[in-house]
């Protein structure tokens, strides 16, 4: 088919397309002047991203789409539906309740009934990059439409603000239970250490256990210097029961013993002088040889006066030395168990600094929770109010009118088509030729009234263009 063939088609059936049209936009028309008139007030919020000024923090992930989606979720839900139901006291309403009987026979509750009416004249629309949210409603009275709009954020921002309290509130329930916990172990850990200090004698400074450390460390040194000293002493001893006791330090510093010393040589010089004139019986020699044995015991006696003191002393020195050991000892026990009672000690501070750390988290846990639950600001701020508009949003005569023309002329064409297609006729002198195959031989002007037999001249002119129109061995037969 090409285009002047569908034009044929057109205007031969135009009458049939024009009507379809005619009763879609007359139709259009009466519905679009019949409908009810809608009203539509739009309200905005914003998502508000700075920081909290409880927790301190920003709020996470409100640049995601995910989030302002999630608000959407929260703003159309049946909670907030039913909450501007509640607010506005819709349920209270005779003309409300009487469609609610009539339409659900109290099948369901009034508010759920009256939620899905708002939900379904709801409508919810994220700006695009950004964190303001538009809701609108369309209702059949402009100020219905600003009152419900307006009573959907506030319902949306109660909404927002109950599931950021609610969680708090069951949090801080929690918190201070395990604060009041953790205060008891607190105060039990205390007490045990405190108890533990008072039995053992441990200062909260550690004085004592430094006190005693000192005494040990000098009662180490005590023993190391009376050791050598001792063991000096044993040494001098074992000489001075020796033979050569008359060589010891002792013996020979001693002014007695030198003096007896210098005595005895005099004594023997002289005697080996007289014993040389004398002979060995002078009386003279004989006398002189008793001085000098007398002076000899003498000597004797005073060394071993001396060296007897030599023996006392180391055994004062052993003495001493065991004294300082068996006060070593003790002192070495008394601060071992001072050290094991200062590292008990120590872990039951440790206790009580991990129970102290515990306690002040819940607690600050606890106050940040309990401040969370007595919020009453929400993240989610109102950006514009809905205001009663002017003009109605619908019907959109005009919209309309122009969808109906375009409707109406696809359906005019549409019957058109499907009424060619099941009513076949020849419109154009070239559908012979594409029907039966074969070449044309003339036409034959419309039949109109007097036009071929009401005139006697016309009737040779016309056998003429058809004869005319033949082949040659055609106009011979």
């Amino acid at each position: 088919m090409n285009f002047s063939q569908f034009l044929a088609i057109l205007r031969a059936r135009k009458w049939l397309g024009l009507s379809i049209l005619a009763t879609v936009v007359l139709g259009t028309l009466a519905v679009s002047l019949f409908l009810p008139k809608q009203y539509t007030a739009t309200a905005s919020v914003v998502v508000d991203v700075r920081p909290d000024p409880i927790a301190g923090t920003l709020l996470q992930g409100f640049a995601v789409p995910s989030i302002i989606a999630t608000q959407i979720d929260v703003m159309t839900s049946d909670r907030v539906a039913q909450r501007v139901v509640r607010n506005l006291k819709l349920n209270e309403s005779p003309g409300f309740r009487q469609q609610w009987e009539e339409q659900t026979q109290r099948a369901v509750p009034i508010e759920v009934w009256l939620g899905n009416l708002i939900q379904n004249g709801m409508d919810v629309r994220p700006s695009r990059e950004s964190n303001v949210i538009a809701v609108s409603f369309r209702a059949e009275s402009p100020s219905a439409a600003a009152g419900i709009a307006n009573a959907i954020v506030q319902a949306y921002m109660d909404t927002t603000l109950e599931l950021r309290v609610d969680p708090a509130r069951q949090y801080s329930a929690f918190f201070d239970s395990r604060s009041k916990e953790a205060r008891d172990a607190l105060e039990a850990a205390q007490n045990k250490l405190s108890a533990f200090q008072k039995e053992n004698g441990i200062l909260a400074s550690d004085e004592r256990f430094d006190i005693e450390n000192t005494r040990l460390n000098e009662l180490s040194s005590q023993l190391v210097a009376i050791q050598a000293i001792a063991s000096e002493s044993t040494s001098r001893q074992v000489q001075a029961a020796g033979a050569q006791s008359d060589r010891m330090q002792e013996v020979l510093n001693n002014a007695v013993l030198g003096g007896l010393k210098v005595d005895l040589s005099r004594a023997e010089a002289r005697l080996q002088e007289l014993h040389s004139r004398l002979g060995d019986n002078h009386p003279q020699v004989v006398e002189l040889r008793a001085n000098i044995k007398e002076t000899q015991a003498r000597l004797d006696a005073e060394t071993r006066k001396v060296t007897g003191g030599v023996g006392v002393s180391n055994t004062i020195n052993q003495s001493r030395e065991t004294k300082l050991r068996a006060e070593l000892a003790e002192q070495r026990g008394k601060v071992l168990r001072m050290r094991a009672a200062r590292d008990e000690a120590q872990v039951l501070m440790r206790e009580v600094e991990s129970a102290q750390r515990a306690f002040e988290a819940v607690q600050a846990r606890f106050t940040q929770t309990s401040l969370e639950s007595q919020t009453t600001m929400s993240y989610i701020n109102v950006l514009s109010g809905a205001a009663p508009p002017l003009q109605p949003s619908a019907p959109r005569t005009v919209l309309n009118m122009i969808l109906a023309v375009l409707l109406g002329s696809i359906l005019g064409l549409v019957a058109v088509m499907v009424r060619e297609l099941f009513d076949r006729r020849l419109r154009a002198s070239g559908d012979i030729s594409d029907l039966l195959g074969v070449p044309m031989l003339g036409t034959l002007p419309r039949p109109r009234k007097n036009r071929l037999f009401g005139s006697k001249g016309k009737t040779p002119q016309l056998q003429n263009r058809i004869l005319g129109a033949l082949p040659n061995n055609t106009k011979s037969a």
